[in-house]
């Protein structure tokens, strides 16, 4: 499979670039980490690389790396700071599987026994609610 090139016009490289506002959790060299705005469950975040990758399919290595670096950093810190059962990490590429911004991402959702995950509705969670959400994953961090 051929995927597409990347486009730098997407939500995620605007966040990088700051040109859009994003509640922002974690930050190093090669990885950003932000709130998701439409949670699936509180604590939902994002590991975004900084490097440009639309997907699996065209990211470095290296980058790769560095954001499952990264994705497990959040995993532990989501546990932490919610104190939930387990995490639920997932990664979509291309329409067909699922993706909707097209600038490799992965999601770090905690996860809590018998308590099913919120689906996909589209709205947006209300910004004191990522805030709050946001400062007890800051705080587990350290």
């Amino acid at each position: 499979m051929t995927a597409p090139d990347y486009d730098d016009s997407n939500v995620f490289a605007k966040i990088l670039r700051g040109e859009l506002p994003a509640e922002r959790l974690f930050e190093d060299d090669h990885t950003l980490v932000i709130m998701d705005i439409m949670p699936r469950g509180a604590g939902h975040c994002l590991v975004i690389p900084k490097a440009p990758a639309r997907n699996i399919f065209d990211v470095e290595t290296e980058s790769l790396a560095h954001v499952m670096e990264t994705t497990q950093v959040m995993a532990r810190a989501v546990i932490k700071a919610f104190g939930a059962d387990g995490v639920t990490i997932q990664q979509f590429n291309e329409s067909a599987g699922g993706q909707v911004v097209f600038h490799l991402h992965v999601h770090v959702i905690p996860r809590f026994e018998g308590v099913a995950m919120k689906p996909h509705t589209g709205t947006m969670e209300d910004a004191d609610v990522l805030k709050t959400n946001a400062d007890k994953i800051r705080a587990a961090l350290g």
